[in-house]
């Protein structure tokens, strides 16, 4: 047929066509490729958004080296606090420090009489631990005072009691057998949990069981624990409940009378009023007498209210290294609260201006985030959404090192758990985790990769279970994901 026939130009539009789509087709299952051995689960009925690709340099544009399905919305869990982390970072800079203080309307008499109330008004703090409370206790004593003849009030204005949106949060105010849910305000210690150490005692008598950060402890502790020959092994249950006289800690199993001391968290009922007991101890242990008890208000501080003493907490940058390495929730919680201004904060508030955050990211798409955790199931990402904020804050050159640090290279993080795959996954890579069984399995992956070539790329996995494969294992998708990114790795 001669190229001027009447029929050439349909014949070669369609022939066009259709290699236009080979093109196409023969592009989308190489990326797919890319996450050949992850492709598995969704054979098997798993719900995957996943994309890989390397970040564009001076000489090479950026590549996209695997994906399935990325624009799909999952459930990302504790992935939620790399955004947290960036709002944060985004909002306040690294060496931004939240203030603890110690106010009142009276002034101490020369005899070091405080006639009045003194306030805790809590700033928010999520990483406020007892040692933070001892030096505010030192310095009030050193500002004179040693009587406080009205009440000890711990004023959680800013949040607090932060409604509960979890099952396992709202079982907290009544009973804890852990210490992830810990219940929010911007007025608490230690992670919004107590805790109390056990140690060995004699053979076939109870365990010694004392406060982590006092001899002995805030609340009743009904001890279980009995001591067990040496390398007997240690095994410990623990449960807080909350009854009409207050917290009660029950601690059992047994030591070994050789065994280290064991330290167990659980999260309090009121974190505010744990940490009133809390303050409230130190300053008795510090010569300074509260002769009016202690409470909590939801209440600003009153007007005329001047500073008596205060500290600063640690910096962002070290907040974010045990926030996102440990994926401590009341930290991320208490964080994403922060970032709204104004009283009487709620999850709601803390979410949207999570969202307000991501809608500046370039690329990233649709975002839905109830909390800055993870807990909440209804939050939403997708994988491309997750490397949109990746690639952003690896361009931010002033926040970069800080952010990356708060991730997890396999080989030496914390979490044992990922200590999987190959040696080139395992020191080329920086990640973080999310991980969720109920109502179904959520594992999700993300982070930063090197490549052979030392070129960056991003990795955002998201796994999601579904009514009919309601579980599996982090060994069965991290051996997966590492087997896809050690191909990545070696040939770029």
């Amino acid at each position: 047929m001669s190229p001027r026939s009447p029929f050439a130009w349909p014949v070669l539009l369609v022939s066009a066509l259709v290699a236009l789509c080979l093109t196409l087709l023969s592009a989308a299952s190489a990326q797919a490729a890319g996450f050949g051995n992850l492709a598995e689960l969704s054979k098997q009925g798993f719900l995957i958004s996943a994309e890989a690709r390397l970040l564009g340099t001076g000489d090479a544009p950026g590549e996209t080296l695997g994906s399935l399905t990325p624009e799909r919305q999952l459930t990302p869990a504790s992935v939620t606090k790399v955004y947290t982390a960036a709002a944060a970072l985004d909002a306040w800079g690294p060496q931004h420090r939240f203030t603890t203080e110690l106010v009142s309307t009276a002034r101490p008499g020369s005899d070091g009489t405080l006639a009045g109330d003194l306030v805790m008004v809590g700033g928010g703090d999520p990483s406020l631990t007892s040692e933070d409370l001892w030096r505010l206790a030192q310095r009030l004593h050193q500002a004179g005072v040693r009587r406080v003849t009205g009440r000890l009030v711990v004023s959680q204005w800013r949040f607090g009691p932060v409604t509960c949106r979890t099952i396992d949060r709202c079982t907290a105010r009544e009973r804890s057998d852990n210490a992830y849910s810990a219940l929010l305000t911007s007025a608490g210690v230690n992670y919004g949990s107590w805790c109390v150490q056990v140690a060995p005692g004699a053979v076939g008598g109870p365990a010694r069981i004392t406060g982590c950060n006092s001899q002995a402890p805030l609340f009743a502790v009904n001890n279980r624990v009995t001591t067990q020959g040496a390398n007997a092994g240690t095994s410990l249950q623990a449960t807080r409940v909350n009854g009409a006289e207050g917290e009660t800690l029950t601690v059992s199993g047994q030591i070994s009378s050789n065994a280290l001391s064991r330290e167990v968290y659980r999260a309090s009922a009121d974190p505010a009023a744990q940490t009133a007991a809390t303050l409230n101890a130190m300053l008795a242990r510090s010569g300074i007498l509260v002769e009016g008890g202690v409470a909590t208000s939801s209440e600003a501080p009153p007007g005329g209210a001047r500073r008596l003493a205060a500290v600063d907490g640690k910096p962002l940058q070290e907040i974010l290294l045990r926030m996102l390495n440990y994926s401590n929730n009341y930290m991320a919680d208490v964080l994403a609260l922060d970032l709204v201004e104004g009283p009487r904060v709620e999850l709601d508030q803390a979410g949207a201006a999570l969202e307000a955050f991501v809608a500046r990211v370039p690329g990233h798409g649709e975002v839905t985030l109830e909390s800055g955790s993870g807990l909440t199931t209804g939050n939403k990402i997708s994988a491309r959404g997750g490397n949109a904020l990746l690639e952003y804050m690896f361009g931010r050159a002033d926040l970069f090192p800080v952010f990356n640090a708060g991730l997890q290279a396999p080989t030496n993080g914390p979490m044992r758990f990922i200590r999987r795959g190959s040696p080139t996954f395992q020191s080329h890579v920086t990640l973080k985790t999310g991980t969720l069984n109920q109502p179904v399995a959520v594992r999700a992956v993300t982070g930063y990769f090197r490549t052979a070539s030392h070129r960056f790329g991003v990795f955002t996995v998201l796994v999601n279970g579904t009514a009919n494969t309601p579980y599996i294992s982090w060994a069965r998708v991290l051996d997966l994901v590492s087997l896809d990114l050690d191909r990545m790795i070696a040939n770029h």
